[in-house]
């Protein structure tokens, strides 16, 4: 009987003990957050205190005035009578030009680099081994330097090097054949997109079907139709024209053609590089982490080691990829404002010359920030996605 009366009264206790704790908890909370935005009001009444002391206008106000600065790479139509906010736009699309296409040939050659210090082949182990070790230990920006250096040391147009037809390098850049892009061209890559898309998710559906009764089901008939005949379609009735345009050389320059300057194309593959020899590292590891039964029991069915590492490792090995690959691609992106240093202009270099023209310093470094947070969010965003998506379900 007494332990049963002394129940409700050691409950209420608990009861007056846990939300006295729950109070003090919320007390200091709020104290704590009151005073960070305390904090950050008082930085920002003095930050706008000593603007208005020197005559500083605050306010993105400044993005409708006409910019007056040329850009010279740029893949949006811009003038320097354009605003300071078409100039931000461009800066962006610069920015995303390195960006993704450096992601997707890192991740490739970082793929195949990881692949070969695997490989049984001395020869080709040891020189991955070495890319890796070098390319890794070397510091991003003196690889920049010496890409674009090199880009500098390269003959003039008129001697330009051709090492394939229609194909020239020289110091004012890469120079290749470009085909004339237009809407009727977009329809068409879209429609191509749409069909390598579901080609593979029709490929996905026919290997579990396999795995189901074991018979496999030829997937190339429906490639034609999704990846061949539907574009080819849509391309005959659009009427879309795929001309080809060879660059010339015209007086000390070249027209026409797909241009890659020498301040992108330097910025590109120092980047790639530098990037790709941690994420040989991380792909390595990765294969290295499934269990050799894997290997040996694949091999025993007799299977080709091909097969073993495309259907059996790798999407194991992705589980313990991901992570760190999503990192070197964040890494990838910041490591873009480089870019500055060559003077290739994307996002950095246009903000940083949009300050000096017009004072608004606090205003400029935060459209930096915000694009470079937003384009980060997104990455994160996907390989988070993506992470789960081949995550194992546990029971």
């Amino acid at each position: 009987m007494t332990t049963s009366a002394s129940e409700p009264a050691q409950r209420k206790r608990r009861r007056i003990s846990l939300t006295r704790d729950f109070l003090v908890g919320l007390f200091w909370q709020i104290v704590v957050v009151g005073i960070a935005v305390a904090l950050v009001a008082w930085l920002w009444s003095n930050a706008v205190h000593n603007l208005s002391a020197r005559r500083i206008s605050t306010g993105f106000a400044f993005l409708g005035r006409e910019a007056g600065m040329p850009i010279a790479d740029a893949w949006l139509a811009y003038s320097p009578k354009n605003t300071y906010l078409r100039a931000f736009i461009v800066g962006v699309v610069n920015t995303l030009r390195v960006a993704v296409i450096g992601i997707v040939l890192a991740t490739v050659l970082g793929t195949m680099i990881g692949i070969a210090r695997l490989s049984s082949n001395w020869l080709l182990s040891r020189l991955a081994a070495v890319y890796v070790e070098v390319l890794r230990d070397l510091p991003l920006l003196l690889q920049l330097l010496f890409w674009y250096v090199l880009m500098q040391g390269l003959p003039a147009a008129r001697a330009a090097w051709m090492p394939i037809d229609g194909v020239y390098l020289s110091n004012r850049g890469l120079v290749l054949p470009s085909i004339p892009i237009g809407e009727g061209n977009l329809w068409v890559i879209g429609t191509a997109a749409a069909g390598l898309i579901a080609l593979y998710a029709l490929r996905r559906r026919l290997i579990a079907r396999q795995l189901l009764d074991g018979q496999p089901r030829p997937l190339w008939h429906y490639g034609l139709v999704l990846a061949v005949g539907l574009p080819a379609l849509v391309s005959w009735s659009l009427g879309v024209s795929w001309t080809i345009t060879l660059p010339e050389l015209r007086g000390f320059n070249f027209v026409g053609g797909l241009t890659l300057t020498p301040e992108y194309f330097a910025l590109l593959v120092a980047l790639v590089s530098y990037t790709s020899a941690f994420i040989a590292e991380i792909v390595r590891s990765g294969i290295q982490a499934v269990p050799r039964g894997q290997w040996d029991a694949a091999m025993a069915l007799g299977l080709r080691r091909s097969f073993v590492l495309q259907h059996i490792v790798m999407p194991q090995a992705l589980r313990v990829i991901i992570p760190p690959m999503t990192s070197q691609y964040l890494n990838l992106i910041k490591n873009s404002s480089l870019a500055v240093a060559v003077g290739y202009q994307d996002i950095v270099s246009i903000a940083n010359t949009t300050l000096n023209q017009t004072g608004q310093a606090i205003e400029a470094i935060a459209l930096i920030m915000l694009v470079f947070l937003t384009i980060s969010l997104g990455i994160s965003l996907f390989m988070n996605w993506y992470n789960a998506r081949i995550a194992l379900v546990e029971r």
